[in-house]
């Protein structure tokens, strides 16, 4: 079977990886990769942006199945224009893709089918957000607030203001931080506290699997401090989420939404990202994701026992109830190697050192190309992903900085509390 990944990040090198141990996968391309999913993959000269390119590729190529691995292609309608050609695809239609892709629809949603979730209000401009501050009606002037763009922001869309002033300020600076499009309109939610955490899942429209719940370290400093990132860290382990919890998160947020998808009039098929957090009240749901996550997908895949290829099959037939899917116990845990400056302007160009020392750990390619020499140089904000299992968190923890201690490039920043 030829496959054809979309995408060019360390998610997406964790993805083309885990196709390439499939038995069923006889050649595998990405679109548009990078230096490290080359050592995986065919990479080919395909922007993932580019819908009808893709489309055009998977053609000429007699492509089996694409996976998408971003949210750009999804919301463009990658699904749609794949499907409108006769060519399978996982991921979900670009109606179904707007839970990400809009922030104002995803709480609408959950609004109109019951889903647990903070308090919020949309504003169709940063001055009527604004002037919704004002009101009073997300508490005085020293009450945390959430700001949210409504549009995608490549994880860097929400700021949590710790009173009215920061917030204002967050509303002011949403347009620079992310673009004019993403933060035409503003959705403000009240801060929710407790327990942060992610639970993905495979879904065929209407049946699920779960992955192991997950939690990411989104911001760029030790002890969640500084800016938001792409995420600078996760680690999947049963801790997360008892038995208990993993049934009320089902009823109240999983089922409803699946159902709701349908009784709108669309089916949402491939993978589901729920971002929880776990109140005094119970669990509410932060947000909705409609792909994998980075890195959360470098922690869970290399759990992952079961053929993905297979997985998608029955996602792809309706029949993923009938699949046991199965996960190498214990946990996981992936560090984030990041470039100097980070996430406003990474500096980047600098040369990799020590991955030949590396051992017994997975090193996942983000933002990685090579230079003239043949050296492996940094490319992005986010350069590599390091990611080791282990029969507990501690194990897999250790493991995973072990490797990272012998990885260096100029700058090279990474948070060294990874699942504490």
């Amino acid at each position: 079977m030829n496959v054809l990944v979309i995408g060019s990040g360390g998610r997406e090198h964790a993805i083309c990886r885990t196709f390439s141990k499939s038995s069923r996968v006889t050649r595998l391309f990405c679109a548009n990769g990078n230096a490290g999913i080359a050592q995986v993959a065919e990479c080919v000269p395909v922007r993932p942006d580019d819908i009808f390119a893709l489309a055009d590729f998977a053609t000429l190529n007699a492509i089996d199945l694409t996976f998408v691995g971003g949210e750009t292609s999804l919301a463009l309608g990658v699904v749609d224009e794949f499907e409108a050609r006769g060519l399978k695809i996982i991921g979900p239609c670009k109606e179904a893709a707007r839970l990400e892709a809009s922030k104002s629809f995803a709480k609408d949603f959950m609004a109109r089918h019951g889903v647990p979730t903070a308090k919020f209000t949309t504003s169709h401009s940063p001055a009527f957000a604004i002037l919704e501050l004002e009101s009073g009606d997300f508490g005085d002037e020293n009450s945390p607030v959430v700001v949210k763009a409504d549009g995608l922001a490549a994880g860097k869309g929400v700021v949590v203001a710790k009173n009215r002033t920061e917030a204002v300020g967050a509303i002011k600076e949403m347009a620079d931080l992310v673009g004019t499009a993403a933060a035409e309109k503003i959705v403000l939610e009240e801060c929710m506290f407790g327990r942060e955490v992610s639970l993905l899942m495979f879904a065929d429209g209407e049946d699920f699997a779960l992955m192991p719940p997950t939690r990411d370290h989104k911001r760029i400093g030790e002890g969640d401090t500084g800016p938001n990132t792409g995420g600078m860290g996760t680690f999947t382990d049963s801790s997360l989420l008892t038995t208990d919890e993993l049934q009320i998160i089902k009823d109240t947020m999983i089922r409803p939404t699946l159902h709701g998808c349908i009784r709108e009039g669309f089916r949402f098929r491939g993978i589901m990202f729920l971002g929880i957090m776990m109140t005094a009240q119970g669990p509410k749901l932060l947000e909705y994701n409609v792909r994998f996550g980075d890195p959360e997908t470098q922690a869970i895949l290399v759990r992952l026992e079961t053929d993905l290829f297979d997985i998608c099959a029955a996602m792809l037939d309706g029949t993923l109830s009938s699949i046991d899917i199965k996960w190498k116990p214990g946990s996981s845990a992936c560090v984030v190697l990041a470039s100097e400056a980070y996430p406003q302007k990474p500096r980047t160009g600098d040369v990799i050192n020590g991955l030949e020392n590396v051992s017994g750990v997975e090193v996942f390619h983000a933002g990685t190309s090579k230079d003239e020499a043949g050296n492996y140089i940094t490319s992005g904000g986010r350069v590599l992903g390091v990611t080791a299992t282990g029969d507990d968190l501690s194990a897999a923890l250790s493991t995973a900085y072990s490797a990272v201690a012998k990885i260096s490039f100029e700058g090279m920043q990474f948070r060294r509390d990874i699942g504490k």
